[in-house]
């Protein structure tokens, strides 16, 4: 009876598989979590400063539903420093990056409209479809460095026409960015076809590359690019809540209504936090980059000579390791490890059919848990 009273949209979708795994931790005593991406720092100093002051000066009204204006200048001053333009009034802050993607998701898409998803990907791509009546459609990521089959995908385009394509670089889970060469084939495929783009960069400041490709770049496709990110990774604010949009007038418009209605404005002393973040702490960002680099190698040392195939992933802070040679699906492996190892890493199932075969680890926990984590993970291993 209950069910003939929910939605089709809500009957559809699923709670995440990185939140299900996750919560599986707390039953076992003495585990090791590797499965959520919160930075283990914390928050920078003049973020905590510019929230609290705010308290004390009672700045704790309604900001516009766009957003504070001191803050949507900043964000469009340090997107200047990716050569991505867009003016405050392009932009609007949200309750973090996945309130972002529902937003847009919800002004761009009818029942039955089509949403070309990356498959593996961050699970609320296609819950967020399915809720608003959409269909998800799928690209693969393919090989070692999970780079896009660019012949694969213009085909994909040309027969189902999708309405929305999605593009997430860094990647959540697997580390991969875009390249030059990446943005060059994709500018291509988005220039000859009508289909809108959200790029999620909620990982852009996390790129280890030494030029950071986007295809909000690309001035001549800018009607046809909406930017989804945030201020959780950078700033290890995760539970602070604060992302934003940016798009081409006509979509922020529609991209504003939707966030009207769901969420009024982000809290306003978050947003000062995050206005006094990008003014004061990206040295704070710069220094947590180098410190999740240094875990990254780390991660990735071990995990070779554990005797996983895996890939050096270049931004996020997630790897990837291949588990098939193990001749478990992703969920069994890592159920075993988390009950008999005591270390929890989510399965790669929970990204999509084609994350089947991989687990995601994230290394933003401390160096000390990675290490002991790798002892863990080899001792397991060894007794198979």
């Amino acid at each position: 009876m209950l069910n003939s009273k929910l939605s089709n949209g809500v009957q559809n979708i699923e709670i995440s598989g990185i939140r299900k795994f996750s919560n599986k931790v707390a039953e076992v005593e003495g585990a090791i979590s590797l499965t959520l991406g919160q930075p283990d720092f914390p928050v920078p100093a003049k973020v905590k400063e510019a929230m609290i002051a705010a308290i004390n000066e009672n700045k704790t009204q309604y900001t516009s539903n766009a957003g504070l204006v001191e803050l949507r200048n900043e964000i469009s001053k340090y997107l200047k420093r990716f050569q991505i333009n867009y003016d405050k009034d392009e932009i609007c802050i949200t309750v973090g990056g996945t309130e972002g993607i529902f937003d847009v998701f919800a002004a761009l898409i009818n029942s039955g409209d089509k949403v070309l998803i990356p498959n593996p990907a961050f699970p609320a791509y296609e819950s967020c479809t399915k809720l608003l009546g959409g269909k998800a459609i799928y690209y693969n990521l393919t090989g070692n460095d999970f780079s896009i089959d660019f012949e694969a995908l213009e085909s994909i385009i040309k027969n189902e026409k999708p309405k929305v394509m999605v593009v997430t670089y860094p990647s959540n889970p697997t580390g991969a960015i875009l390249d030059k060469e990446g943005k060059e084939k994709l500018h291509k495929i988005i220039k000859e076809n009508d289909i809108i783009v959200v790029s999620d960069e909620i990982y852009s400041e996390l790129c280890y590359a030494d030029k950071y490709y986007s295809l909000a770049q690309c001035e001549d496709i800018r009607s046809k690019v909406i930017i989804v990110s945030g201020f959780s990774k950078i700033f290890s604010m995760t539970g602070l809540r604060v992302g934003y949009v940016c798009a081409d007038e006509p979509y922020i418009n529609a991209i504003l209504k939707t966030h009207q209605y769901t969420t009024t404005c982000a809290a306003s002393i978050a947003q000062y936090g995050a206005l006094d973040g990008l003014k004061y702490s990206l040295p704070d960002a710069a220094y947590m980059k180098e410190e999740f680099k240094k875990r990254r190698d780390f991660v990735y040392k071990e995990l070779k000579d554990i005797g996983f195939e895996v890939s050096l992933p270049k931004g996020a802070f997630y790897i990837f390791p291949s588990i098939k040679k193990f001749g478990m699906k992703s969920e069994e492996f890592c159920e075993s490890l988390l009950v008999e190892g005591k270390v929890a890493m989510v399965p790669g199932s929970a990204f999509g059919n084609n994350g089947e075969g991989f687990t995601r680890i994230s290394y933003a926990c401390s160096m000390e848990e990675l290490e002991e984590s790798m002892n863990r993970i080899r001792k397991w291993i060894n007794a198979k």
